[in-house]
């Protein structure tokens, strides 16, 4: 991580003070966080804050992939972006596809080498009605050619808390329930197999689901957005 220093006294002597006084955060679960090496972080996506709720309530640092969107913004609000997710570990994910989203991924499996926490939203953006959506391959390319354990967390109440469009934040506690981890030896073997990604990538979302109780959609929350839009989606995509 770029500055473990700056995000352990960040998270100790500001953001984490200041998120448990006004949003009284819940977490269950929090045992199955492995005290050291590798894992996959995987949770459910339904707030920009998600991103800061979850390192406040995980003991040891969590890098997460984030959109690289966050990297290009312009201005003084640009600049502060670019500075913070750097100084504080994070991985810009392209999500266009091909090699740029290759290229994100192999950053990812370089810091789970590492030793790292990796959080990964598989959902790929934000749910935009509070439902959970299909889970995009990625966090099966992770899990399984580095053969690391997935752990299912969901995150409750942070939709209320900044939904979609909203900047400041409204008060109203949250929650974190961490699940068991996941181990996926059967499909070691077959770590490039799209068919064993996918069949990864459902029991991971199958387990979020369980945890979080959402409404399960079996398309992808990308797609959802371009109809909502009155753009074209494929509901089948892989």
């Amino acid at each position: 991580m770029a500055s473990l220093t700056f995000y352990r006294n960040a998270k100790r002597f500001l953001v984490g003070p200041a998120i448990n006084t006004v949003f009284r955060p819940w977490v269950k679960g929090l045992d199955n966080i492995p005290a050291e090496g590798p894992a996959i972080l995987a949770c459910n996506h339904m707030s920009f804050s998600d991103s800061v709720f979850i390192p406040v309530a995980v003991p040891r640092p969590v890098r997460f992939l984030a959109k690289n969107d966050y990297w290009k913004g312009k201005g003084f609000t640009g600049k502060w972006n670019r500075w913070f997710f750097d100084i504080t570990g994070q991985i810009p994910m392209d999500r266009s596809g091909g090699a740029a989203s290759q290229n994100s991924l192999a950053a990812g499996e370089e810091a789970l080498r590492h030793g790292d926490l990796l959080g990964i939203y598989p959902e790929g953006t934000r749910s935009p009605d509070g439902r959970l959506y299909r889970g995009k391959l990625g966090v099966a390319h992770l899990a399984l050619r580095t053969r690391v354990p997935v752990i299912p967390m969901a995150l409750i109440g942070t939709d209320k808390v900044q939904p979609i469009n909203r900047t400041i934040p409204r008060v109203h506690r949250v929650g974190l329930i961490i699940g068991e981890p996941l181990h996926f030896d059967a499909y070691y073997a077959n770590a490039d197999d799209r068919f064993a990604q996918r069949a990864v990538t459902d029991k991971i979302m199958s387990q979020i689901m369980r945890l979080s109780g959402q409404e399960y959609v079996d398309i992808y929350a990308s797609v959802k957005k371009r109809m909502d839009a009155g753009g074209q989606g494929s509901p089948s995509s892989s």
